[in-house]
């Protein structure tokens, strides 16, 4: 379906040319993680703030890197940032699951039998534009890219739950 490809590729490609919540927040009172891919030299730094609601109150992106990972940095910051932290976990877990299912399917494994290989998704959530990052998958060296900022701002949110208990 070369038409929704073309589509898939806009958006990829618009978040790159015109990222968004990219910048600095200060610290504190806001988190900083950094994240970094050895394999292609990859940088993300997912800036954080997390209202006593436990909402993201707002989140902002730096680094540097490929196209792939700076448009799911930017795709991600708009995907979780005024969600609950618990909602903003389920849209992770949603793409890692995303990511690494056509993973398996590609090298033909059905993982370790144990259910415990591959991130479980929430049904309920709906990831949107974020899919368009799924032909990322026919290209296996490229999802630690697309998964950086994932894993990243996961870090981030374990680090703040941890400061606050």
């Amino acid at each position: 379906m070369p038409g929704l490809e073309d589509l898939y590729r806009e958006i990829i490609l618009d978040h790159y040319r015109n990222p968004r919540n990219r910048g600095e927040l200060p610290t504190p009172p806001a988190h900083r993680s950094e994240g970094f891919n050895p394999l292609c030299g990859d940088e993300i730094v997912v800036y954080l703030e997390v209202d006593p609601e436990g909402r993201i109150s707002d989140l902002k992106i730096g680094g540097q890197g490929c196209s792939i990972s700076q448009s799911s940095a930017s795709m991600m910051s708009s995907a979780v940032k005024g969600r609950t932290v618990e909602e903003a976990r389920a849209v992770t877990r949603a793409f890692k699951a995303l990511m690494s299912i056509h993973e398996h399917s590609l090298d033909g494994d059905d993982g370790d039998g144990t259910g415990t290989d591959a991130p479980t998704p929430d049904p309920e959530v709906t990831l949107g534009d974020l899919e368009a990052l799924q032909g990322v998958v026919k290209f296996p060296v490229r999802i630690k890219c697309a998964t950086l900022s994932w894993n990243t701002l996961s870090q981030a949110l374990d680090e703040v739950a941890a400061a606050s208990s």
